[in-house]
């Protein structure tokens, strides 16, 4: 998470700002010292290379880092001549600030938005300060759709291992495709390009004291641009490598804030979605190889244990959400024993919608309602994991895209019960 930054500091500038750019590419951190550095000697080159007769500034948006973050992206150095560049007609400057506001990620990008106002940007990206896999063609084929060919968003497209971004291949995704009818892949992506018109679009929103300031961010970001007919595309930059998570242990926080902010989405454009049908492609550019991918650990265990503890202890708000009948469904299989467990996708369908519609009916406090589902997200990943155990990447993807079928085809379900 990114905590709040300290109030009060000064801008820090590696090079005099400009007051106008074409190009904002900008950088959330919250001690980072130790990739940050990567990231920005790639989007430097990236920027050098493929935006030379563009005015670029390189924003870091720091949470208060007590590593020396701000200092590592002062001092990453670029040797364009490794890169074959040659007499770039501007350099790229570097800004490192803080940003204030609820502690997150979502208030990081806030000032990054307002920094491509102020500078009246007409492109935009913002990329993870923890990538190991960015290179400079990332910047490249961001920035490329915006700049180039009109676009006012664009979704990452990545290669990840089977078993990283659960919460994106079993809630985010087929929810959001359902929803809208976009097959964006990677809606909470983590990278994004932009045009300056829709970062002052997100800039307007008052939203900042929400989760969107948290993780919430990305999928506003997507939503936002999809619900409100900007021109949206996406594109495959390869693999990507940060530091992945177990679902187990370390992902709840981060699914009750997107999950809220989802929910919150669905009830403020349900007149955009009620009378969509099926889900199409959308424009996808970058070229699509197989790439090698870190191995994800994952505790099965500890995930069945906590869908278990559930099904005993959270069986009163169960029944209430999900209903007489889907309560005794998920309270039968939870009896099933080890590789045995199945969480079947029409069942775990129906549980997403059902939790939708008691957020909008507001049957109980939203943190307490979304907290509830934790348990059953973490037995639908056991689930899945096991699977899809044997099956290699193309093969994990077959069974996302049959869930993501079940959520299209039981959206008559949600529907209703919205009505």
């Amino acid at each position: 998470m990114l905590p709040c930054a300290r109030r009060g500091r000064k801008t820090d500038k590696m090079a005099e700002q400009p007051e106008k750019a074409d190009i904002i590419v900008g950088i959330p951190s919250y001690n980072n010292a130790d990739t940050i550095g990567h990231v920005v000697r790639a989007v430097d080159a990236g920027l050098t290379k493929y935006f030379p007769g563009k005015k670029a500034v390189i924003v870091n948006s720091d949470g208060g880092s007590s590593d020396g973050t701000p200092e590592a992206v002062r001092s990453a150095t670029v040797d364009h001549d490794t890169f074959l560049i040659s007499h770039p007609a501007y350099p790229v400057n570097r800004i490192s600030m803080p940003y204030n506001g609820i502690p997150g990620k979502g208030s990081a990008f806030r000032a990054i938005f307002q920094k491509a106002v102020d500078m009246q940007a007409e492109a935009c990206c913002v990329v993870d300060s923890d990538l190991r896999s960015i290179t400079p063609e990332w910047i490249e084929l961001l920035l490329t759709p915006v700049a180039k060919k009109g676009f006012d968003f664009v979704a990452p497209f990545y290669s990840r291992h089977k078993f990283d971004g659960t919460i994106t291949n079993s809630i985010v995704y087929p929810m959001t495709r359902a929803l809208y009818g976009k097959r964006i892949r990677q809606p909470i992506g983590g990278e994004f390009a932009f045009s300056g018109a829709l970062a002052e679009f997100y800039l307007k929103q008052d939203v900042w004291n929400t989760q969107v300031a948290r993780f919430g961010i990305d999928i506003w970001m997507t939503t936002e641009a999809v619900a409100n007919s900007f021109k949206v595309c996406q594109t495959f930059l390869g693999a990507k490598i940060h530091d992945p998570k177990d679902p187990a242990s370390s992902l709840s926080d981060m699914l009750v804030q997107v999950v809220t902010t989802l929910f919150d989405l669905t009830e403020k454009h349900s007149g955009a979605w009620m009378g969509v049908k099926g889900s199409a492609d959308v424009p996808t550019f970058g070229f699509r190889y197989h790439v090698g991918l870190e191995p994800v650990k994952v505790n099965v265990e500890k995930m069945l244990d906590v869908f278990r503890i559930g099904v005993k202890e959270l069986s009163g708000i169960w029944t209430d959400v999900l209903g007489p009948g889907d309560f005794k469904e998920v309270e039968s299989i939870s009896a099933v024993p080890g590789a045995s467990f199945r969480f079947p996708s029409g069942l775990w369908t129906r549980v997403i919608y059902d939790y939708a519609t008691a957020y909008y009916r507001k049957k109980m406090s939203s943190e307490h309602l979304i907290k509830s589902l934790v348990p059953l997200y973490l037995g639908r990943t056991a689930s899945f994991v096991m699977e899809v155990e044997d099956k290699d990447h193309d093969g994990a993807e077959a069974e996302i895209e049959k869930l993501c079928l079940e959520f299209e085809d039981k959206k008559s379900y949600l529907i209703n019960n919205w009505r």
